[in-house]
């Protein structure tokens, strides 16, 4: 199973819009967004996503009460988890976190095979033990080339995936 991972999105319309178009493209089945979308109208955006989406907060967290009720009342495709997800996809123990410390240690315990973060910005795949631990970089493009990663749940293989524009060109 082909998932996506994408972070820290910071209310970039385009480069989201450019992801989820390139998901669906590569057939992407699952896609975790680990935080910092932000505002509630990005929802509209991350719905286009062919299959069922998974989203955290992050620490810019926008309108917390939209967001969750949007989700819950109008995006039905959209799983909203709080600060922290956990799902089972692929056949694969799948958790989320959007900060990279936390995520960390949710990796060494155990209990995972893979975990995802975001929060720094920086594109990283690392496998702990048997857990691969996965920072897909950012989609606002901030410090560089906007990125988010495709997973194989099979192989447990990465794929980093430029996309649209940086921030400040």
């Amino acid at each position: 199973m082909l998932i996506a991972i994408l972070s820290d999105t910071h209310d970039h319309i385009a480069n989201l819009r450019s992801a989820v178009e390139v998901c669906n493209e590569r057939g992407a089945l699952l896609m975790i967004h680990c935080g910092d979308l932000i505002s509630p109208f990005m929802l509209q955006e991350l719905a286009v996503f062919k299959g069922p989406s998974h989203l955290v907060y992050g620490n810019n967290v926008g309108d917390l009460y939209l967001i969750s009720s949007l989700c819950a009342d109008r995006y039905p495709s959209i799983s909203h988890h709080g600060i922290r997800g956990a799902i089972e996809a692929g056949g694969r123990r799948i958790a989320f976190h959007h900060y990279p410390e936390l995520a960390r240690g949710l990796a060494l315990s155990g209990r995972f095979d893979i975990v995802c973060c975001g929060h720094n910005h920086a594109y990283g795949v690392e496998k702990i033990g048997n857990c691969l631990l996965v920072n897909p970089g950012e989609l606002l493009g901030k410090d560089g080339q906007p990125t988010f990663c495709l997973v194989d749940t099979t192989t447990l293989q990465a794929e980093k995936v430029p996309v649209g524009t940086p921030f400040f060109q």
